[in-house]
Order: structure tokens, then C-alpha cells, then sequence
């Protein structure tokens, strides 16, 4: 991965880095809030040797700077704190002395510097006050020489007082949220990382150009009122998401200029993705462009155009290809404007047999005869095979990404089996943009088209049918 990978990655995952940051330092700061306060109160020791001579002396030096390594390791013995404990006169237990007391020594000195930590800046005081008192002469008896009555050779002198800061040494707020911020930062980017790479749901078209190098024409912002009103081009032309269809309407006029595509085919790769309704409103839009177009409802398993449009869908394509019935016998008005609708009819059960007929070729060759545009809705490409039959025979293919739904691999996947056969990409659409939630497809084909899912009302339908009838009999 290049740096540019990286800063994507941060401009897409932001927020979890954020929340990931802002969790860690409030971690931090409980912590610290919930953590008993320490004092220290310090003392100071010299040690040194008697000699007379500037020979002794320095050997009474260097003697003594190995001596003061062991004094520091006597100071927490029961030997030196005994006294410190009698002192105190409150009962304290040695080895509990011993554990708030730490002892350091100045590299090629002869100090030894003694902290006492306590919950009291008091009694830390008093007990710091105590090793000064007591330890010169634990030192003292310990080097004097047995039996013959001469002063210790060693002296430990007290140089600094016993003192305690007013402020705790711990907890240190200002270093815990340091360190929070910055095992945040480090636990969001990592975080952010992993979800990246295990996240292969598709959501922007920077998702897609690292799938295809296909051109995207187009892209449809996210409307929560999508279920509620499919053909939002007839119900609220002023919206941003009308306006997404008017974009693609004005791209796909300009897709392969040299070779203009008539009869086009829109599917996607799973259930779910906005197929349907994004096939009714580009019609919406082409016709109220002046083309003359028919949309075919080549969805031969759950057909659901006739409902979004409000027709009826007795007799259709499948009576067309059978020979049933002619072209004109099912081709339906809609509107004022120049756009003609052809129902799938009757559900048969070889669909894709039918899709690849001879009969279907005839079909198709008839309408781009007769319109413009021919835009055929079909099922989506990975439960079944009727979108790659058929797109061998038609002009162009779109295929739809629904943003938050399809994933990386489903995509592909869906890529690959349209360009296993001999047909034109004109490139794809994006749906759904700008949707924050997960969003999922369902568990199978034939769930994908319920009422839950598209919850087109009975009365809007009953409107939808009413301004056709109107239009049709030419009222006003």
C-alpha cells in the first residue's frame, strides 16, 4: 500500500479513529480519577570515612562508594527499619515500611537519596524524618569494630531535611491523558486498519476503480423516502436524488457516441440494490428528455415495474416470445410524455430459455426500431443467469452498485461473469451514496422484492393509475 492508500484509509475511517481516541482517554482519565493519591516526602544521606592523609582518603573513597551500593539495600531491611518502626510509635508493620520507601544512588557519588510514599503527606513525613534519625545509627553500630571500643570508620551523615511536596506524585493527569491520547491514536489506527481489511462492503466509487477500470456514468444519493416513493421523479422533480437521474440520463446520452446504444440493459449483482426503481426513474427522465422510450420489464421471476408504475400486468413480454400475443397488445402508455411500457406477464418456468430465444432477439429488434430508448430491467447477475443471456443481445449494459449492500467480491464476481460473454459495458451506476448504515441484501433471490423491503402504498398506486388513465384519455 502507498501513503495515498494510507490517507484514504484515515479520511474514511476518521470517525472510528476518533471514537477509538476519545474512549481510550477517557479510560484514562477514570483511572486516574479512580486512583488513590500519593505523596513523597525525600531525605538525603553522605557517607563517609574517617583518614588523616590524602592516600587514605582517596582509598576511603573509593571504599565508600562501593560500601553505599549495600547501605542502600540495608535501608529496607528489618535491621534499619526496626528503629524507624519504634519511632513511629503507630503500630507500622516493616514490611509495609519497607515498600514505600525507595532508594537511589547518584552514579560516582556517595549520596544516598530516600523517598518515602504514603497516602498521608503526613505520616510520609514522619516516616522520612524517622530513617533520618535511625539510620546514621544502625550504620554506625554495623561498622563499628567488635570488642575493641574504636568509633565505626564509616559515618552517614543526614545532608538534606526530611520535606513533602504538597502535590501527589501520583496520579499524574496530564501524563495518564498523554498517554491515553496516544495508545488511542495508536488502537484507532490499528482499528481502523483492520476494519478496512476486513470490511469489503462497497461504498464509495473509490471502492469500485479498485474492482473495475468500467466508467462510472453516474451516481444516486441515498433517500429514505425511496421505499415509500419509487418514482421519485414523478414525485418530487426539485429533489437532489432527481436530479442524480437527470445526471446519468445526460452521461448515458454521451456513452459510446460513435456507436449510439438503443436497446440497454440495467441489472445489479445481488437482490436489494435499487434495480427496479432506478430503471423507472431513468425512464421517467429520458422520456421527459423527448426520447421516446419503452421500458421492458425483463425481470422474469419477481417482475415489480408494472406495481411502481401502477399497470396492469395481465399479458406481457412471456405472451410476446410464445407467440400468444403481439407487441402492440401489450405495450402500455404511461404519462403525458413519450414513454411505453412492456410487462413481464406471466411468470414461466424456463425464464432464461425465453431470454435467449430467437424470439426475444425479434423482440428487441421490433422496439429499437420503434423507440429511442429500450430499457430492460432484469434480475440481478449471481442468483441467476438472465442478465448475462441477455445481455449478449442488446446494445449496452449497465450494471448497478448499491452502495452499503454489494460487496467487493460480489462485484467482481458479477464483473466477470458479463465479461465472460460477447457484450458492450457501457459502464455503471451507483445507488444509494452517502448511506451511513451497513445495510444488508437478505438471505435469498426470491425475499428481495417484499412488501417490508419496497413498501409501495396501495393508494399511491391507485394515483399512479389514475394520472395514466387521465393522461390517456386526453383530461386534464
Amino acid at each position: 500500500m502507498e501513503l495515498q492508500d494510507y490517507l484514504k484509509i484515515l479520511r474514511k475511517r476518521w470517525l472510528t479513529i476518533v471514537i477509538t481516541t476519545l474512549v481510550a482517554m477517557g479510560l484514562a482519565a477514570a483511572v486516574t480519577a479512580l486512583q488513590t493519591k500519593q505523596y513523597t516526602s525525600s531525605t538525603q544521606f553522605f557517607v563517609s570515612v574517617s583518614g588523616a592523609d590524602t592516600a587514605a582518603l582517596q582509598q576511603g573513597s573509593t571504599f565508600t562508594q562501593q560500601r553505599v551500593k549495600s547501605y542502600a539495600s540495608l535501608l529496607t531491611t528489618p535491621r534499619a527499619l526496626d528503629p524507624v518502626a519504634k519511632e513511629l510509635g503507630d503500630g507500622s508493620d516493616v514490611s509495609d515500611l519497607a515498600d514505600k520507601i525507595t532508594v537511589t544512588t547518584p552514579p560516582e557519588t556517595v549520596l544516598l537519596e530516600v523517598e518515602v510514599t504514603d497516602t498521608d503527606p503526613e505520616h510520609a513525613q514522619e516516616i522520612a524524618t524517622a530513617i533520618g534519625e535511625a539510620f546514621p545509627e544502625t550504620v554506625s553500630d554495623i561498622e563499628r569494630p567488635a570488642g575493641d571500643g574504636k568509633a565505626s570508620p564509616i559515618k552517614v551523615s543526614m545532608v538534606k531535611q526530611a520535606t513533602t511536596s504538597d502535590t501527589p506524585v501520583s496520579p499524574q493527569p496530564l501524563r495518564n491523558l498523554g498517554l491515553g491520547l496516544a495508545l488511542g491514536l495508536l488502537l484507532g489506527l490499528g482499528l481502523a486498519m483492520v476494519r478496512h481489511l476486513l470490511d469489503t462492503t462497497v461504498r464509495t466509487d473509490d471502492d469500485v476503480e479498485e474492482i473495475t477500470d468500467e466508467p462510472i456514468i453516474g451516481a444516486v444519493h441515498f433517500d429514505p423516502r425511496a421505499g415509500k416513493e419509487p418514482l421519485i421523479v414523478e414525485s418530487d422533480p426539485s429533489s437532489p436524488r432527481s436530479e442524480a437521474f437527470r445526471a446519468v440520463r445526460t452521461n448515458l446520452m454521451f456513452v459510446d457516441a460513435a456507436n449510439h446504444p438503443r436497446t440497454i440493459l440495467l441489472t445489479s449483482s445481488i437482490p436489494g440494490e435499487g434495480k427496479s426503481t432506478t430503471i423507472a426513474n431513468l425512464a421517467l427522465t429520458l422520456a421527459k428528455s423527448g426520447s421516446s422510450v419503452c421500458l421492458v420489464e425483463g425481470d422474469l421471476r419477481r417482475p415489480r415495474l408494472l406495481e411502481y408504475l401502477g399497470l396492469e400486468g395481465a399479458a406481457g413480454l412471456t405472451d410476446v416470445l410464445i407467440d400468444r400475443a403481439g407487441l402492440d397488445d401489450v405495450l402500455q402508455p404511461y404519462g403525458v410524455d413519450k414513454l411505453e411500457v412492456v410487462g413481464a406477464g406471466a411468470i414461466p418456468p424456463n425464464p432464461s430459455e425465453l431470454l435467449a430465444s430467437d424470439s426475444m432477439s425479434r423482440v428487441l429488434t421490433q422496439l429499437s426500431a420503434r423507440f429511442d430508448y429500450v430499457l430492460i430491467d432484469t434480475p440481478p447477475v449471481l442468483p441467476v443467469t438472465d442478465a448475462v443471456v441477455l445481455s449478449t443481445k442488446v446494445d449496452g449494459v449497465i450494471v448497478l452498485v448499491g452502495t452499503t449492500i454489494v460487496r467487493k467480491e460480489q462485484l467482481e464476481a458479477t464483473l466477470e461473469s458479463l465479461g465472460a460473454v460477447d457484450n458492450t459495458m457501457l459502464g455503471l451506476v451507483l445507488n444509494r451514496v452517502g448511506h451511513k448504515s451497513s445495510g444488508g441484501y437478505g438471505a435469498g433471490y426470491y425475499g428481495y422484492y417484499d412488501a417490508e423491503t419496497h413498501p409501495t402504498s396501495r393508494n399511491a398506486r391507485k394515483q399512479q393509475k389514475s394520472r395514466r388513465l387521465l393522461s390517456a384519455s386526453g383530461s386534464p
